[in-house]
C-alpha cells in the first residue's frame, strides 16, 4: 500500500471537543507510522469507546489489528468503519485480505473457509469498483478466486461444485493477465499466472 494512502488516513481533522479522545487518536496515529501496532490498537480503542463514528480511527484500529493478525478484530473494525464511508477502497481491501488470511487457517472449520473466501473476493470486487484503475485490487482478487477454485475442487467434489471451481480459476487467470497486461515486466505475476492456468489444466483434464 502507497505511504500517500496511509498517509491519507493519519491526517485527521480533529472537530471533537474532546481532549481525551484528540490525545489518543493522536497517539495512536503516531503509533501507526511508527509501526507499533499493538500500541496503536490500545489507544485506537480507547478513542473508538469515545467515539464510535470516527471513521479515521476506525480505519486505523482495523489496519492495526491486521498487522497484529487479529484478523477477525480487523474486520469488525472495518465493517464499522465502512458503515460510516462506503466508499473507502482500502477498507474494503483490507477487510478482503484478513478474510482471506481467516480462510487459510486450518482451525477454519470448511464452512467458514468458503464464507471467508466468497466474502474477500466480494470486497476485492467492491474495492475494483470505487477504483478500477489500482492493479493491486485484481491480483489480490486474482489471488483469491485461485484459492476458491482449489478449495471447490477438492477430491469428491460435487459437479455444480466442480464447476464453480473451474468457473473461479478463469476468473483468477483473467484478473492475473489484466495484472500482467499493465505491467509485463512483473515475474511475480507470471508466476501466479502459471499457477492458475497449471490448476485449471488439471481441473478440466488436460494434464
Amino acid at each position: 500500500m502507497k505511504i500517500s494512502v496511509i498517509l491519507s488516513y493519519l491526517m485527521i481533522t480533529v472537530t471533537s471537543s474532546s481532549l481525551a479522545q484528540n490525545a489518543y487518536i493522536s497517539l495512536g496515529r503516531q503509533a501507526v507510522l511508527d509501526g507499533d501496532f499493538k500500541k496503536a490498537v490500545l489507544h485506537l480503542e480507547k478513542a473508538c469507546v469515545i467515539d464510535s463514528t470516527n471513521a479515521n480511527a476506525l480505519w486505523m484500529l482495523g489496519y492495526s489489528y491486521y498487522h497484529n493478525e487479529s484478523y477477525k478484530k480487523a474486520i469488525a473494525a472495518y465493517n464499522r468503519a465502512i458503515s460510516l464511508k462506503p466508499g473507502d477502497c482500502w477498507a474494503y481491501y483490507y477487510r478482503a485480505r484478513a478474510k482471506n488470511y481467516l480462510a487459510k487457517d486450518n482451525s477454519t472449520p470448511a464452512g467458514d473457509k468458503e464464507k471467508f473466501l466468497l466474502g474477500s473476493i466480494v470486497d476485492f470486487t467492491k474495492a475494483i469498483d470505487i477504483n478500477p484503475s489500482d492493479m493491486k485490487f485484481y491480483q489480490n482478487r486474482g489471488i483469491a478466486y485461485r484459492d476458491y477454485g482449489i478449495f471447490k475442487l477438492q477430491p469428491g467434489a460435487k459437479s455444480n461444485d466442480r464447476a464453480r471451481g473451474i468457473n473461479s480459476l478463469k476468473a483468477s487467470i483473467s484478473d492475473l493477465e489484466k495484472v500482467l497486461a499493465d505491467n509485463p515486466s512483473r515475474s511475480d505475476i507470471e508466476a501466479l499466472l502459471s499457477l492458475s492456468k497449471e490448476k485449471l489444466a488439471t481441473a478440466v483434464g488436460h494434464h
